[in-house]
């Protein structure tokens, strides 16, 4: 009996920790990459959330449409799948391809220009992209406009173990893969306090992701196993990853819910 082959992708199934995510293809989670692996992380935040069947939903930066199809099958909500990159026409093939078209709704759209009424929405979730849109003071504010009283807000973003402002410069080995950049990833701490302090919501848990960087790593290793000759940006990643070790980098996980 010959041996199989242990490739990276099978460090993607790991049931004891993400039971939800395991049942889903590697390969499809792999075709759909933009970054960390996206249901690893919504799967841990969705520990500090509620939803239930029924609920209607904004995956902001929505990117190929993982996330939105995992929110869809696991929680039953109704999803709008919103991204400024990606195609709406592209993701919907994504949302009927996985069958949840009767679920998912794609649009086009700008973070800081939302074509959404007041009061929307019961949960609003972003994984992996609100250090890019989400870091200005007002921002919060402009958002939760679009959440129903009570309605939850939940982030997953890269986070730091401690402030760039108290290190008193972004570490070198971070700073050679993303650059300035960086200044956008924060603890956990550093987001409680710029939600709290506007008293438009309670900050119902702000932690840092246990091993983050090493879910990140398996991730990365992953993608650059897939297309190993012109896949540069995640063999940066892994070289990251692997000089930090933790020290440093991490997932910040946010939730809130609206007052």
């Amino acid at each position: 009996m010959g041996c199989r082959t242990v490739s990276a992708a099978d460090d993607l199934v790991r049931p004891a920790e993400y039971p939800r995510s395991s049942r889903y293809d590697p390969g499809w989670l792999l075709d759909l990459d933009m970054g960390p692996n996206p249901l690893w992380l919504l799967e841990d935040l969705a520990r500090d959330l509620e939803l239930r069947p029924g609920m209607r939903v904004l995956d902001l930066g929505s990117g190929r449409g993982a996330t939105s199809v995992f929110l869809a099958r696991e929680f039953k909500v109704e999803v709008v799948a919103a991204d400024l990159w990606v195609d709406a026409r592209a993701a919907a093939e994504v949302f009927s391809e996985a069958g949840v078209a009767d679920l998912v709704e794609a649009v086009n759209a700008e973070a800081h220009a939302l074509p959404f009424e007041p009061g929307s929405f019961d949960a609003i979730v972003s994984i992996d992209s609100y250090e890019y849109f989400g870091t200005a003071d007002g921002y919060l504010a402009y958002l939760v406009r679009f959440l129903r009283p009570g309605g939850q807000l939940g982030v997953a973003t890269p986070g730091m173990t401690r402030e760039i402002r108290a290190l008193g410069a972004i570490p070198p080995h971070i700073k050679a893969v993303v650059g300035w950049e960086a200044i956008a990833w924060h603890t956990p701490e550093w987001w409680r306090f710029q939600w709290e302090v506007t008293e438009l919501v309670t900050v119902t848990s702000a932690r840092l992701q246990e091993r983050g960087w090493h879910d990140w790593l398996l991730w990365a290793r992953a993608c650059l196993e897939r297309s190993p000759g012109q896949d540069n940006v995640n063999r940066q990643v892994v070289e990251m990853l692997e000089a930090d070790q933790g020290e440093f980098l991490s997932f910040a996980m946010v939730t809130a819910r609206k007052h």
